[in-house]
């Protein structure tokens, strides 16, 4: 039997795309859905594609037959799918070199990820959501992003409601504690963000020191293929050194303001090649900056790469 051609595999041209029948249409209008819940879940592109593709050669061996409820099915199969491949992720990332950071995605208006803008997640609840059991993690992205009821997601996941909600509550409860919620808007996030570019392009100590707040850490994801350091830099005293170091050793370079997943970042060139993404989480007063995420392994910047331009203006530190 000849395996099913996948009518979007490979993010092909219209063109290209064999035309849909019934079940490849069902398959069509859910897909983005399944992208953002599997993605929100995995945190990297690339597993999150092949679990969509795993969910549609799953679809396309049942599609002939009568379901009732084709979103209700292909949840269920891309959520059992995610689980299993986040297991064998969090297993292989044992070995991996430094802080491990989600794969950033750019979410600006005209890209390719409508899928992710619809329902966005920031980086910086995404690396919370990374201390969470895998059963955890799906029930809060469908209880807390998408908004499914306990009854929904015992379904899918193939629990008792009362287990579900006991998931829901110990996850939600882990994310609060590490991560309380607070609403910025995009506005005060992105004035934030360029007072500490601005600071850091500079490398003024002072000025660092005065727009980084005092609980400040600084994850650096190089994957061992790009100098990084090793672990997470806690402390305001220890990343303002770090970033004017940085600042101070790097040449040249290129620096163009960016949103990635849902929030102000920014994106470098080096010599016009993308040579790292970072973004910015604001404290809750909306006056400094507590977190920062730099990604530097060329394998987590390839799809930024595909999108974003190096801007005409240099910038020098």
């Amino acid at each position: 039997m000849d395996t099913p051609v996948s009518p979007w595999k490979d993010r092909a041209g219209p063109q290209d795309r064999p035309v849909p029948d019934a079940g490849s249409e069902d398959f069509l209008h859910h897909r983005e859905l399944l992208f953002s819940i599997v993605y929100n879940m995995l945190g990297t592109v690339a597993d999150t594609e092949d679990v969509v593709q795993e969910t549609w050669l799953s679809w396309a061996s049942v599609r002939d037959k009568e379901i009732a409820n084709p979103r209700a099915y292909l949840v269920r199969i891309a959520v059992n799918h995610a689980l299993s491949q986040m297991r064998r992720a969090r297993r292989s990332r044992e070995s991996y070199i430094g802080p491990w950071l989600p794969e950033p995605v750019l979410t600006e208006p005209d890209t390719p990820d409508t899928a992710i803008r619809t329902e966005s997640v920031s980086l910086a609840m995404l690396v919370v959501l990374e201390t969470l059991t895998p059963l955890q993690r799906a029930v809060f992205v469908l209880r807390e992003a998408f908004a499914y009821d306990h009854a929904e997601i015992a379904a899918i996941l193939g629990r008792s409601p009362a287990a579900v909600r006991q998931l829901a509550h110990r996850a939600k409860e882990r994310v609060e504690a590490r991560r309380p919620r607070y609403d910025l808007d995009r506005s005060t996030q992105r004035i934030v963000t360029e007072r500490f570019l601005d600071a850091a392009i500079g490398g003024d100590l002072d000025a660092l020191m005065d727009v980084l707040a005092p609980e400040v850490a600084m994850w650096s994801d190089g994957g061992g293929k790009r100098r990084a350091a090793l672990r997470v830099i806690e402390g305001r005293d220890k990343v303002a050194r770090l970033v004017a170091a940085v600042s101070a050793r790097l040449p040249t370079f290129d620096a163009r303001p960016v949103q990635i997943n849902g929030g102000p970042g920014v994106v470098l060139f080096l010599g016009g090649t993308l040579y790292a993404a970072a973004v910015f989480d604001p404290a809750p007063d909306g006056e400094r900056v507590r977190g920062i995420y730099g990604l530097i392994n060329p394998d987590k910047l390839a799809r930024l790469a595909e999108s974003v331009h190096p801007p005409a203006a240099r910038l020098a530190p």
